[in-house]
């Protein structure tokens, strides 16, 4: 008998089918179009675009472009690349037009999809950014896509790392630019770093397509990016400390596997204070509990996690002096990336290799509020479904699953469970020999660069020939990749999650002509295609009649979306396939998070050895265990993201006044209020409201005028003066320093003064905005503490941040204003004695010289003199002033 929501569905369908069908006439609209947009010239398509965007400019709504647009781009991508696109592609760029994931499975052509909603937004002119994984895919899909919208007449641009400025910056100008998520966030950062709106990279935050939307806005935003700098070296501290971790006995510590972190016990906090006074590191008399034992502790913890929670070839590898982190979702090696807080400076420590300076906090954003930035975000994956809830809650996305071109044929077959995790491999290469003898080829995944080896050896002793895919092996990648659906091919990968290549039975035929082509440059391309085709023809039947790609699992990995997208693999376009996965009591995600109702189970079973357990409800015992986990990663990221909030405001205000401040023509203005917020707050100081002049404190008074504003006047005459009060005071200071910044304006001249004044505001903002960051990021480490206190640590945490931000505007104010009454012109003798300087430095050598101009201070402008724009620049270095401190 059916249950009354299945009867309920069957009637009136799901929420999703719902979606699906309201595309239909959409769909059945584009298709009606094609007959006529068929019939146009390749010059007539670029016209359409041209008529597109001219009705868009006047008013015309992308939703009532859309059916026109999305026939002329199918048309232009079927000329292009020999692609005429289902009905369901155009379904799932439908969905990403309207700001929702699309989840399409692996094989249905994510890359073509994302070009439709591309093109249909890029008409607006504000440009459309297609965000993918890694470099590798965004150079390969923006060069491979640019043939589409270079027949639609639209520009194409691609960034990555270490890109030269005009070309990365041509690149956002772009219609469509593909950049990865990293370069995306830094990009945004460095922007709100420049001294110029024209230098800044990126133009706008309009539309977005995440590619591999759940490792992009799931996985990766658990650790936000960071540009940092170099702060004080404390190498030293890291190496000592890490010669005591190995004595440490387990009742030292404590080790959480699930959030890998360790902590001393009580015990182990006395041996290591006895270790460190005994070693001259921790003074005699001093406890670990004494505020200036801080940051021994603070190198301490790290120095026991880093051993304790970390593993080589598993969390990181070692390249050279570098250790090299290693994406756990994707299995990729992350290069660049470094773990925050001391603890890359532990690991380093720990394998005996060069310790890195630790840096401090420039700049920080989580991906959560970079990418919410966007007017409208989209996204694609084959994998999205079992975090609806959290793409819901934080970016505002609803999850689409969009119908295959093709049924899937492939057979998922119930999970095996081992008691260990030897009988496990012995029965993993069992059934592996019996697909390897069959044809059929294989793809094992394991979980870490570690078991993948081992398993390799393990194969090698069998004499099965095999890949093996890791962080190690990155640059074959696309080869291996591309050989993993032929005949009797077996691939051992970590991760298969936005690897970004079909595994096609039989291999992949552009691969074997460009690999073919590149051994033999005189054969004749056509000839050598026709041949490949037809042997791959042949070589795919065989693997279909052996059953097609066998996905063979070593580990269930503790999201469900990893272990969905290594089963995706197999059964791309109606393709056979079959799944299996095989387990032990042994394995991390068992021991740490299953059931231990599901090991007394097995154990009343008296399985023998090497037996299996096999049942659907072992898999769903298994899944409530990942969701879980899947529950307290959300509740980590929301934690995250709670506080990142607070300082995202803070943030906004802050990037959004630099702007400003960068397109202001009325700098004067600015520096003008700022000056009298400033002795406004001198006279309460001072003179506070509601009290007499006898109570003024005029000498504290005079010295803060001479301190802050650099002039010295007769304020205890003005004070004497009958019925003079606060608010006259505050007046003759403000005129008094009006006439004064006047002058000084008249010594400069408007444009070098406007000049001054801009960079003036824009370090001093950036100062205090770097000193901020750190004094929150202080804040944040001990907040959690209030817990005992019986209080909120978020509302405390926004409390308190919001005085430290008020405490930081008045700071800049008083800083910005002090400095600027610093500032005076040269005379005339400092002008001719540093051009003599100069003079003399050419004679004495024609190469310029970085020996600066007596008392010059890169930070403070009023140590520059007054050189015009085409004079020497007084730092020496040979330049004009206008090309080198005086740029704007």
């Amino acid at each position: 008998m059916l249950g009354l929501g299945t009867l309920a569905r069957k009637v009136f369908g799901t929420p999703n089918d719902r979606k699906v069908k309201a595309t239909r006439p959409i769909v059945a609209k584009i298709n009606a179009l094609e007959p006529e947009f068929e019939k146009l010239t390749d010059a007539q398509l670029i016209e359409k675009t041209a008529e597109f965007k001219a009705r868009v400019a006047e008013g015309e709504s992308l939703d009532a472009l859309l059916p026109e647009a999305f026939a002329n781009c199918r048309e232009a991508a079927r000329r292009a690349l020999g692609l005429r696109a289902f009905d369901v592609q155009l379904m799932g760029g439908i969905f990403l037009h309207q700001g929702n994931i699309s989840e399409m499975k692996t094989g249905e052509g994510k890359t073509l999809v994302a070009t439709f909603p591309a093109y249909l937004n890029a008409l607006t002119g504000r440009g459309v950014h297609v965000v993918t994984v890694n470099d590798y895919l965004a150079r390969r899909d923006a060069e491979w896509m640019s043939k589409v919208y270079g027949a639609l007449g639209l520009t194409t641009g691609v960034v990555y790392p270490f890109q030269e400025d005009a070309e990365k910056k041509a690149a956002y100008q772009a219609d469509i630019t593909y950049a990865t998520n990293n370069e995306l966030g830094f990009d945004y950062l460095r922007d709100n770093m420049k001294g110029s709106v024209e230098e800044m990279m990126q133009r706008d935050h309009y539309f977005a397509i995440v590619d591999e939307v759940d490792s992009i806005l799931i996985d990766e935003a658990r650790t936000p990016l960071i540009i940092s700098g170099p702060s004080q070296d404390r190498s030293e501290l890291y190496r000592t400390l890490d010669k005591f971790i190995p004595e440490l006995a387990p009742e030292h510590f404590k080790l959480d596997e699930k959030s890998r972190n360790a902590t001393y016990t009580e015990e182990g906090n006395e041996f290591l204070e006895q270790l460190l006074q005994a070693n001259g590191i921790l003074p005699e008399g001093q406890s670990l509990y004494d505020p200036e034992s801080t940051t021994i502790v603070h190198h301490a913890n790290q120095a026991l996690r880093a051993h304790k929670a970390f593993f080589r070839d598993q969390h990181y590898v070692v390249n050279g002096q570098e250790v090299v982190l290693i994406d756990e979702h994707t299995g990729r090696a992350m290069r660049g990336r470094r773990l925050s807080d001391g603890l890359h400076q532990a690991i380093e420590a720990k394998e005996g290799l060069t310790v890195q300076p630790e840096n401090v906090t420039l700049a920080s954003v989580t991906f959560q509020n970079y990418f919410r930035l966007y007017d409208t975000l989209s996204g694609m994956t084959g994998t999205a479904a079992t975090e609806a809830d959290e793409f819901a809650e934080i970016y505002n996305l609803g999850v689409v699953e969009v119908p295959t071109n093709r049924a899937v044929q492939r057979v998922d077959e119930h999970d095996r469970v081992y008691r260990t995790a030897q009988e496990k491999y012995e029965a993993v290469i069992k059934a592996l020999k019996k697909a390897h003898e069959n044809g059929q080829p294989v793809l094992v995944g394991t979980i870490s660069i570690e078991k993948s080896e081992m398993l390799s050896a393990m194969l090698t002793q069998e004499g099965i020939a095999h890949n093996v895919l890791n962080a190690r092996q990155h640059d074959k990648e696309a080869q291996i990749v591309a050989d993993a659906g032929r005949l009797g091919a077996v691939t051992i990968a970590t991760n298969m999650a936005g690897r970004g290549t079909d595994i096609q039975l039989g291999g992949n035929v552009e691969m074997k002509v460009i690999e073919e082509l590149g051994a033999n440059p005189e054969a004749d391309p056509d000839e050598v295609r026709a041949r490949i085709e037809a042997e791959h023809a042949e070589e795919k039947q065989k693997v279909i009649d052996a059953g097609g790609l066998f996905v063979l699992a070593t580990e269930r990995h503790e999201s469900r979306r990893i272990d969905n997208q290594l089963r995706g693999r197999s059964g791309r376009q109606g393709d056979p396939g079959r799944s299996l996965f095989f387990l032990s009591l042994e394995d991390d995600l068992m021991r740490i998070f299953g059931s231990d109702k599901l090991e007394s189970v097995l154990s009343k079973l008296g399985m023998k050895e090497g037996e299996a357990i096999v049942h659907p409800w072992v898999n769903k015992s298994l899944e409530r265990a990942q969701a879980k986990v899947e529950g307290r990663n959300f509740d980590i990221r929301k934690q995250l993201l709670k506080f990142d909030d607070v300082m995202n405001d803070q943030r906004k205000a802050i990037f959004s006044q630099r702007r400003d401040i960068m397109e202001s023509t009325e700098i004067v203005e600015i520096v003008r209020d700022m000056r009298v917020q400033v002795i406004d707050d001198l006279i309460d100081d001072h003179m506070p409201p509601k009290t007499y002049a006898d109570q003024w404190d005029l000498e504290g008074m005079n010295a803060a005028v001479i301190d802050k504003l650099n002039m010295q006047l007769p304020l205890a005459d003005w004070a004497a003066e009958e019925g003079v009060d606060q608010d006259a005071i505050a007046e003759r200071i403000e005129e008094a320093m009006d006439a004064y910044m006047a002058e000084k304006r008249a010594g400069f001249g408007d444009e070098n003064m406007d000049m001054i004044e801009k960079q003036v505001l824009l370090q001093t903002i950036d100062t205090k905005w770097r000193e901020h960051l750190v004094t929150l990021e202080q804040l944040r480490s001990v907040i959690f503490l209030r817990v005992h206190a019986q209080r909120d640590p978020l509302s405390e945490y926004k409390t308190e941040s919001f005085q430290l931000f008020e405490i930081m505007l008045d700071s800049l104010r008083s800083e910005v204003t002090q400095r600027l009454a610093r500032v005076r012109p040269m005379t005339e003798e400092e002008r001719a004695a540093m051009i003599a300087q100069q003079a003399g430095m050419e004679a004495a050598a024609p190469v310029p010289q970085n020996a600066a101009v007596s008392g010059f201070d890169e930070s403070d402008p009023s140590t520059w003199g007054a050189p015009g724009r085409n004079d020497p620049c007084p730092c020496g270095s040979g330049e004009k002033f206008k090309h080198c401190h005086g740029k704007l």
